[in-house]
């Protein structure tokens, strides 16, 4: 039987809704990656001329980057062998997620990107059993 995938994700966890046949089989995937690390202050790196500040933004950037891309690797995997995919939710991390099963040769399998709010996990099952419904 043929497994469609429905998931709400955002950048701290993903829920991915397995729907095949009359199952389903929910996972949780939570993510590493700090959204908003604390802040050096304003001074000069010695010698550099280049603001302390911006190297430690720079270096938290790439740090976060390195975490996401972790997390999408595990969400991804948690899909598994899906004939098609949902993604729903709020904010950036769905089009971040789009784009990377795109750049993995997944990108037929995507069934479609909404917007969405909170949701609770059966709220989220049932909005998936839903769309695959039609």
């Amino acid at each position: 039987m043929k497994t469609k995938v429905g998931l709400w994700i955002d950048h701290k966890q993903a829920i991915i809704v397995s729907v095949a046949g009359k199952g389903k089989e929910i996972v949780l995937v939570v993510s590493q990656s700090e959204k908003q690390p604390r802040r050096s202050g304003d001074a000069l790196m010695p010698g550099r001329g280049k603001p302390r500040r911006e190297i430690a933004d720079d270096i938290r950037q790439r740090v976060l980057t390195s975490q996401l891309n972790l997390y999408y690797d595990a969400v991804i995997a948690a899909i598994g062998a899906a004939e098609a995919i949902l993604i729903f939710g709020p904010g950036e991390a769905k089009g971040e997620l789009k784009r990377r099963l795109e750049r993995k040769k997944m990108g037929k399998l995507i069934a479609a990107v909404e917007a969405a709010d909170k949701m609770t996990r059966p709220q989220i099952a049932a909005r998936v059993r839903a769309y695959f419904a039609e």
